[in-house]
């Protein structure tokens, strides 16, 4: 699945920092922040196409394979069905974040967000200031 030397490269340290994660679960991971970093997009058509060309896919493979990433178990095909725990990240994304920054992470700017979708739901979302974006970790 993994044929760019670049993307692969990006499959090896995201597996080195996520190292409680599947192979497949590293390597849905690797696509989807590989695709939408050089796609600078995260729609589910930019991101397949981009990965389609460096890899000589289908879009509509590549496209089928991320949406099955972050389905819930239930909506995949197969026998071995997981369902993505996201916030099992939160702890290695932010350990990561926090060892690229030159003070080893005791100078850190945070950005709190919360989002209402009118009066039934309050989503906080919180995320690192780096480099001239906001790195969402939780």
């Amino acid at each position: 699945m993994l044929r760019d030397p670049d993307l692969k490269q990006w499959n090896r340290i995201v597996s080195a920092q996520f190292p409680h994660l599947s192979i497949a679960q590293v390597t849905g991971l690797s696509v989807w922040s590989f695709g939408m970093a050089w796609s600078r997009s995260s729609s589910l058509s930019r991101v397949p196409e981009m990965i389609a060309r460096l890899n000589d896919e289908r879009p509509n493979t590549v496209r089928q394979r991320l949406k099955e990433w972050y389905q819930e178990a239930s909506a995949k095909s197969g026998k071995h069905r997981w369902e993505w725990q996201v916030e099992d990240c939160f702890a290695p994304l932010l350990t990561w974040i926090l060892s690229l920054f030159p003070s080893g992470g005791r100078d850190v700017s945070l950005a709190l967000d919360v989002t209402t979708q009118q009066d039934r739901l309050s989503v906080l979302s919180i995320a690192v200031l780096y480099r001239g974006s906001a790195i969402l970790v939780a």
